[in-house]
């Protein structure tokens, strides 16, 4: 059966519902989601690590704080250096996703962290195919669009200063399961 990590970090739980909306869809599809949940940068990251290396596929996500991702996640990608040495990651599909308080707040340097790790590893980076919230029949990005903010690179939520039980709103929450369930369809079929 097809296996997908999803390795994340939330420092106040609104990317960790849209990692939970990735699981969502990776169910879907039929696969199965390894859901691991970064702490801090200081922790023994070898139950992550053995969660990429028996997966068809992982999924990063994490906040974007200051333009670029958070600490764990960025302490995780240098713990990755033996796996990147060996090349046990290579041809892997990889994906992304990335909440931030505001609109912009350039999610999209979050996501090219990721793509940049996952090119290191020759993993196969999987964007999420959806097209621009606006663009869904809607005259605005109104906040039940899928993208409805815009980014091919990987999928961008904005999460207002409020409890992760409201926010992210639904149409983020959607781009995130879409995004699971499409990466495990594509490892199904490359593993295949």
């Amino acid at each position: 059966m097809t296996r997908i990590a999803i390795i994340y970090h939330s420092g106040y739980g609104h990317t960790a519902v849209l990692a939970q909306a990735v699981a969502e869809g990776v169910g879907k599809a039929g696969a199965i989601a390894d859901l691991v949940k970064l702490e801090s940068a200081e922790q023994d990251f070898s139950g992550a690590l053995a969660a990429v290396a028996k997966a068809d596929g992982v999924i990063f996500g994490a906040p974007t704080y200051m333009g670029d991702i958070s600490v764990p996640l960025r302490a995780f990608f240098v713990a990755t250096s033996k796996a990147w040495m060996a090349g046990e990651w290579k041809d892997k599909l990889a994906a992304g996703f990335t909440n931030g308080l505001t609109f912009g707040g350039n999610k999209d340097h979050s996501l090219n962290s990721m793509i940049v790790l996952a090119m290191q590893h020759g993993m196969i980076w999987v964007g999420p195919a959806q097209p621009l919230g606006n663009m869904n029949g809607n005259s605005t990005a109104a906040p039940e669009a899928v993208n409805r903010i815009g980014s091919a690179l990987g999928v961008t939520a904005q999460s207002d200063n409020a409890g992760a039980d409201v926010t992210p709103p639904a149409g983020d929450r959607e781009s995130a399961r879409q995004l699971g369930e499409r990466v495990a369809r594509l490892a199904a079929k490359f593993t295949a």
